[in-house]
């Protein structure tokens, strides 16, 4: 008897975990996770259509119970739990998992909202025409076969299948150390890449793209870009943008989203879900609410729009924020010979090509075969009727069967198999008719026999075998794409989710910056008392405001000098009462340092635009300076330097221009000059200037805003005094002659109000029209907004009138900004940003002319 000790092996543990984990791994990447690049099954999925096949539950056959399908495979070829087998077999089942099902379900097979199936024994199932495809000519000897689980049956190692399944249903699985992720195709599309192929070997990935554009997902949807895809069919990894299929619908009282498809995988119900929490979260504004209206027909979920929002900004935020837009990571792994391999798009077409080439070989082989032993029994059968009087008295001469058959072997020369045939032939194959059937029987055999041969040594007629084959599949299984391509796609930008609302910008002498729409402000006549538009800090008060649109680029220039880049929607937004943000929290000033002016762009990736508009530059000072906006188009995080400024001066005014327009400066003495802008010669971005205007020797004299126009402008020219006591004059009289006179620069200029204690030293200059409203903010932060039509137009060296009463507060005008005037005067709704009107004819940009800003352009005598 054998000790106990001696049956201990005693081994190392690390080696033995080593080698038990790999044999582990290995059975999971062969036998379980990773399918076979041949017929594109795992063994799961192969052994449930074989199973199905052995039980006769076919296509022309009434459907089975799930429970017996599945009972057959786990008894037969698969012995693991029957949740698994059952799940696999109805996955087969779902048009939404498969892009072309091969189980022809019947019952709740589950739903795209994630609704588990129904149990087993209330389910039916049987294959579809298509399986049916994948399993012809698997008698014929076409596959290796190999022993089940406990070696009492055989099941095939793979299908003999003419349909690229692995390429039309793709694949998906994890194994250990690896997972495959394989799109599904269009059917059509893969049968032509396929012809296209083995018409031209030397086809690379690119030419295949012309018969497989993309993926073709079974929840159709759009494939949104190119670039993945392109990626995946020529390296096997890859990322392909998915976008859910909607539209937006118009009615009388709201707009709607109606969502027909959505991303292959995704969860319908999840996806409603996920929507309705965005908008509870608040995450998503202008939801009213979200309805599943799916049916027989189709998929039709409903987004009600609210009546102020903007449906597509809304659905771009849902594409941003569910997965109505989800990605599609292609990692094409599959077994080839046994063994894991990344596949790129022609490879796994050639890997096919290659397996119907020894289906096609193999099963020629076979009926080959069996028709030359036909044609061995015909033969003998030709021969007993040519002598069939001999041969009866052979037999009826003989006492048992195998004399008989001995007898014609040794008179006529047959072999056993022929002799038998005879023996055990039916007499009424000796009629006359029978014989003429045997010969044509024969003929036709031979001409099979000698076709069989000519498609195994000549490879030309056994490629056309391939490809007829795969046409009458094409013909008789392909249809249309249901994944569009927008070949074209972008990514989302920041801009996709802000509608291109008006507003008016403003900030404080503090540093506090937000935007408002414009919606906000009302009309109040002239002279009125004004509503509260900003709360402030003590201390703090509305310095600037400035309209302008969510989409546009804003470019900010600091009194010291240097410029910096946002665009409108990322300033904060806020009601017309809350007092903003910290802008040093947005840009990154110095501490030292404050916004004097900004201009806004359309684009600074126009290259044609940005080199022939250029930014005009005013200072405190009188400096003038002209530079490309080009210069300007890339601003950097910490900013660049706009101008280099001299000691004590600071920027006021930034203009953008085509360089052909009119400037005036004005300043706080009631001073202004015009001159033609093309007396300023372009500098670069760090220049200094030149003189625009000469200022008072008083020590309190600045200039305090700037205008660019057309020099033929029947605009008129707007002053603000501080008091609240303003005009407008006309640029040229009637006769065309200028009531501001044209000079050079430099020049101290001509009087443009008349400055008493009463008015106040003048704090804003405006070219305005008629079709103009004005909004004045004071520095205690109460707005008003008055009719440019209301203003009476005056000669250049009046007082002006009253436009805001400051008589009851203790208060000066901080701010002055021109906008349109509302269509009817009443509805505050229908008021849009109007650009200044030199930034009409030139695609000049606003810029913030702020409290203490007023730009003269000629010089006094």
């Amino acid at each position: 008897m054998i000790d106990q000790e001696d049956r201990i092996i005693k081994i190392n543990i690390e080696d033995e975990m080593k080698s038990s984990y790999i044999d582990y791994s290995m059975s999971v990447i062969v036998s379980r996770a990773l399918p076979d690049v041949r017929d594109g099954f795992k063994p799961v999925h192969r052994r449930i259509l074989y199973g199905m096949s052995e039980l006769g539950n076919t296509a022309d056959k009434p459907h089975k119970k799930s429970a017996r399908i599945v009972g057959e495979v786990l008894g037969k070829f698969h012995p693991h739990g029957d949740s698994s087998v059952y799940n696999a077999m109805v996955r087969l089942a779902q048009d939404w998992s498969m892009r072309y099902p091969l189980v022809d379900g019947q019952g709740n097979m589950g739903s795209v909202d994630g609704d588990s199936p129904a149990a087993m024994r209330y389910t039916e199932a049987r294959l579809n025409k298509l399986a049916e495809e994948m399993l012809r000519d698997i008698d014929k000897e076409t596959v290796d076969f190999q022993l089940n689980f406990d070696d009492t049956l055989q099941e095939p190692t793979v299908l003999p299948t003419r349909i690229p399944n692995l390429l039309i249903n793709g694949s998906s699985g994890i194994a250990v150390g690896m997972a495959t992720n394989i799109a599904p195709h269009n059917l059509t599309e893969c049968i032509n890449g396929i012809i296209a192929y083995i018409d031209n070997k030397d086809i690379d990935t690119k030419g295949l793209m012309h018969y497989i554009k993309a993926p073709d997902f079974p929840t159709g949807a759009y494939i949104y870009g190119y670039q993945g895809v392109e990626e995946a069919f020529e390296t096997g990894r890859g990322r392909v943008v998915m976008r859910g299929k909607a539209e937006i619908e118009s009615d009388k009282s709201h707009d709607k989203i109606i969502i027909s498809e959505i991303p292959y995988l995704v969860n319908k119900a999840d996806l409603i879900k996920s929507i309705a929490d965005l908008v509870s979260d608040k995450k998503i504004e202008g939801i009213s609410n979200v309805n599943d209206e799916s049916d027989r027909e189709g998929m039709r979920i409903v987004v009600d729009i609210k009546r102020d929002a903007n449906a597509s900004i809304v659905l771009n935020m849902l594409y941003k924020l569910t997965a109505l837009q989800s990605s599609f990571s292609v990692n094409n792994i599959a077994l080839v010979n046994g063994r894991p391999e990344m596949l790129n798009l022609k490879r796994m077409i050639e890997l096919f090509v290659e397996h119907r080439i020894d289906v096609v070989i193999r099963r020629t082989r076979f009926d080959l075969r069996k028709a030359e032993e036909r044609a061995h029994i015909l033969e003998g059968l030709i021969i007993a009727s040519d002598n069939i009087d001999e041969v009866i008295a052979i037999i009826r001469g003989s006492s048992t069967p195998q004399m008989a058959i001995q007898r014609l072997m040794e008179r006529f020369e047959l072999s056993e198999i022929q002799a038998r045939a005879i023996v055990e032939m039916r007499l009424r194959q000796l009629t006359g008719l029978e014989q003429e059937k045997l010969h044509a029987e024969f003929e036709e055999i031979q001409k099979l026999i000698a076709y069989l041969n000519e498609i195994l040594t000549n490879e030309e007629l056994r490629m056309q075998v391939i490809k007829d084959e795969l046409i009458e599949v094409r013909d008789k299984y392909g249809d249309e794409r249901r994944s569009e391509i927008i070949f074209s796609a972008e990514e989302m930008n920041a801009e996709d989710f802000y509608a291109d609302d008006e507003m008016v910008i403003t900030i404080s002498h503090m540093g506090y910056i937000k935007r408002t729409a414009l919606s906000e402000f009302q009309t109040q006549n002239r002279g009125g008392v004004g509503a509260r538009g900003t709360d402030t800090r003590d201390e703090d008060f509305v310095e600037y405001i400035y309209p302008a649109t969510n989409h546009n680029y804003m470019l900010f220039f600091t009194q010291k000098g240097k410029c910096y880049w946002l665009r409108v929607f990322k300033i904060p937004e806020g009601t017309k009462n809350s007092k903003g943000r910290a802008i040093q929290n947005l840009l990154n000033i110095d501490s030292d340092d404050s916004v004097t002016a900004f201009v806004r762009v359309e684009d600074l990736q126009d290259e044609e635009y940005i080199n022939s508009n250029y930014l005009l530059f005013c200072t405190r000072n009188g400096v003038v300076k002209k530079t490309l906006l080009e210069a300007y188009s890339r601003p950097r995080q910490n900013g660049v330097i706009a101008i280099t400024l001299r000691d004590d001066d600071q920027v006021i005014s930034v203009r953008l221009t085509d360089g052909k327009k009119h400037v005036i400066l004005a300043n706080r003495n009631g001073r202004a000059i015009r001159f033609d802008e093309e007396d300023v010669r372009p500098m670069g971005r760090t220049a200094s200037g030149v003189k625009g205007i000469t200022l008072d020797d008083d020590g309190e004299d600045a200039v305090i805003g700037m205008i660019c126009m057309d020099p033929e402008s029947d605009n008129t020219i707007l002053v603000v005094s501080e008091q609240g006591y303003g005009k407008r004059t006309m640029l040229n009289d009637e006769d065309g002659e200028p009531v501001y006179r044209i000079t050079r620069r430099g020049g101290k200029g001509v009087k443009t109000i008349n400055i008493t204690d009463k008015t106040g030293k003048l704090v804003a200059i405006k070219s305005v029209t008629d079709d103009n409203d004005l909004m004045i903010i004071n520095k205690s932060g109460i707005t008003i907004r008055v009719k440019i039509s209301d203003i009476r137009i005056m000669g250049r060296v009046t007082q002006g009138v009253r436009l805001i009463n400051l008589e009851k507060r203790n208060d000066e005008i901080a701010s002055v900004c021109k906008v349109n005037a509302e269509d009817n005067g009443e509805d505050d709704d229908d008021v849009n940003v109007e650009e200044y009107e030199n930034d009409e004819k030139s695609g000049d940009v606003n810029d913030a002319e702020m409290s203490g800003e007023v730009n003269t352009d000629e010089n006094v005598n």
